[in-house]
């Protein structure tokens, strides 16, 4: 079996890391929860026994705190942080700068200049040069162009060369990528309209700080086993950090909120 034969590897590449991730996360919604994710710890064992290999410390500890969870949930950047990966591609997912929401959220306004909720092949170059500038990595031309058809490869589901806000966000840590929170609370587009002409009490065609606010107090009491009220703040911050100059228009908010129209 393949994807047996990587997890023995001493030395996984990126198109290997890619096989073990789509090969567990077997929903595809972006993590390892589960059955998927002690599916993973039970047969890396088995592989690195198989091989002859002992667990790594860094194994050791996630199977330490993984093996016995049943509510646990990895992502991308947590496998990475425990497969013994090349040091290219990958080290990518190690940058310190990846564990801010905000910071993320911020960077992707910038590259999606024209607010159309997504980012194409050059707009992703440009996106993976300017986070791995802030982490400190230094990488040519050739490498960055790399860097970015794996990415495509690994999160382009339909394959027509874009990035959609909530796919790229899976390169943050699950616990720092909020946007998982609101996966189950998203509306269709009719009820996303609804509410943002709800909440837009003015009616100047955008959101403030305020009436974001009133709409997310709206939504956690409406979802109360989903989002908690304490992290309204953490909720408000990360999203307003999409704003242009403290007003959130409608597709920025969309890339949030709204499912589209199924």
């Amino acid at each position: 079996m393949a994807v047996e034969t990587s997890l023995q590897a001493v030395e996984i590449s990126a198109n290997q890391f890619f096989e073990i991730w789509r090969h567990y996360d077997s929903d595809g919604n972006g993590y390892m929860d589960g059955k998927e994710l002690q599916t993973f710890i039970q047969e890396l064992q088995q592989a690195r026994k198989k091989a002859g290999l002992a667990l790594t410390p860094e194994m050791k500890a996630f199977v330490d705190q993984f093996s016995q969870s049943t509510d646990g949930k990895i992502g991308i950047v947590e496998l990475a942080q425990i497969l013994p990966t090349e040091e290219n591609f990958l080290l990518f997912f190690r940058c310190q700068q990846l564990k801010s929401s905000e910071d993320f959220m911020q960077t992707w306004r910038k590259y999606d200049s024209d607010h159309s909720g997504f980012i194409d092949a050059e707009e992703l170059k440009s996106f993976l040069k300017d986070l791995l500038q802030k982490a400190n990595k230094q990488i040519d031309d050739s490498k960055l162009s790399e860097y970015t058809d794996i990415m495509l490869k690994m999160f382009d589901e339909n394959n027509d060369g874009k990035l959609e806000l909530t796919e790229m966000a899976r390169l943050l840590p699950v616990q720092e990528n909020f946007l998982l929170k609101f996966q189950d609370v998203k509306m269709c587009g009719k009820e996303f309209n609804k509410a943002f002409e709800t909440f837009d009490s003015d009616g100047n065609g955008y959101i403030d700080e305020n009436e974001l606010d009133a709409l997310l107090k709206d939504l956690c009491e409406k979802n109360k086993k989903v989002l908690d009220i304490n992290n309204l703040a953490t909720y408000k911050k990360n999203i307003m950090a999409l704003s242009d100059g403290g007003k959130l228009y409608r597709t920025e908010l969309a890339l949030i909120l709204c499912a589209g129209e199924n």
